[in-house]
């Protein structure tokens, strides 16, 4: 039988699938569903910068004095009982996670600017999180914001979270920095041991009758996968950090890609909440199969085959490729 163990921020794993956050890691049951089907780790649905504002500064009941002058700022934020857990009952369920699973359990953090919220990291360490993900989740809307400004926000987080906690820090970035590989190895340099690519920026849509702008999510599909292998191989061996893909994973053959590209690990959500937790079983036989029809013993034989490390001018292999893919259309 071939080996699927893998490494992830320093932590042995069984095998590459990780389940990324997502309602199924807000119950316990489901974990250890997860657990008992294959799943290698899981991380943590995310304890929200938002909710620490709105538990410390109360800003649930300040908001709502004078509502008749502020009805608009009070639809931004959900109300605080819309939340699952409370900040102080977040820290709490990891530990109860912890008590009740063997595999590695992943903390989250969303957020954006670097205020107390941040003192969070170490409550998530001390309740015993194997491992952090920063969820840096910003979308810049004012033209006064700089490329600079924008990086130097990541950069503060991570470099402020590296000095209060001992435990692997993985980030999970956009595909929307100006030089992803530059970015990523200022990361690095800050602490970041890992990188998750990427975060899905999820669209509103407009509802023509109501005339207003509404929340739509849209589980993932295979095709935004291949946004993650291409930036995946690019970075594989160029920077000294572990790799996970998210986004896009739903099949043995997207698993197979994205190792080959040189993830260390592939996380999954979305074919998760499709096709259930028992899908989970189907996938580890699947690439199993794959490696023994394919003559390889092990996962770590095949991660970054397809990467761009052995090629010298990345630049111009991307440019080639470009020109290629322009002229591979033909009409019949």
């Amino acid at each position: 039988m071939a080996d699927l163990s893998t490494k992830y921020l320093g932590i042995d794993l069984k095998n590459p699938l990780v389940a990324s956050a997502s309602p199924l890691s807000e119950d316990i049951d489901k974990i250890k569903q997860m657990e008992e089907k294959g799943i290698a780790a899981v991380v943590l649905h995310s304890l929200f910068e938002e909710q620490v504002i709105l538990q410390e500064k109360e800003l649930n009941y300040s908001l709502t004095l004078g509502t008749e002058s502020f009805a608009e700022a009070l639809s931004y934020l959900p109300d605080v009982n819309h939340y699952r857990f409370a900040p102080d009952e977040y820290v709490k369920y990891i530990s109860k996670v912890k008590e009740a699973v063997e595999i590695p359990v992943i903390g989250s953090l969303n957020g954006i600017s670097n205020s107390g919220w941040i003192g969070y990291g170490k409550k998530i360490e001390e309740a015993g999180a194997d491992a952090l993900e920063l969820n840096i989740y910003y979308l810049p809307t004012q033209k006064t914001n700089s490329c600079q400004e924008i990086e130097q926000i990541y950069l503060d987080l991570i470099k402020i979270l590296r000095q209060n906690i001992t435990i692997p820090i993985a980030v999970k970035l956009s595909p929307y920095f100006n030089s992803i590989p530059g970015m990523a190895d200022k990361l690095v340099e800050e602490g970041a041991d890992g990188l998750v690519l990427f975060n899905r920026f999820y669209q509103p849509d407009i509802d023509l009758i109501e005339m207003s702008v509404v929340p739509d999510l849209e589980l993932s599909r295979s095709s935004e996968l291949r946004l993650r292998l291409r930036w995946v191989a690019i970075l594989y061996q160029k920077i000294k950090a572990d790799l996970a893909i998210t986004g896009g994973v739903h099949t043995t053959e997207d698993i197979i890609k994205g190792i080959l590209a040189g993830a260390n690990v592939i996380m999954m959500t979305s074919a998760l909440l499709e096709k259930g937790i028992p899908y989970v079983g189907e996938l580890i036989k699947g690439t199993e199969e794959w490696l023994r029809i394919n003559h390889h013993n092990s996962i770590n034989e095949i991660r970054g085959l397809l990467s761009q490390e052995n090629v010298k001018e990345t630049d111009a292999f991307e440019r080639a490729n470009y020109m290629k893919v322009l002229q591979s259309y033909r009409f019949e």
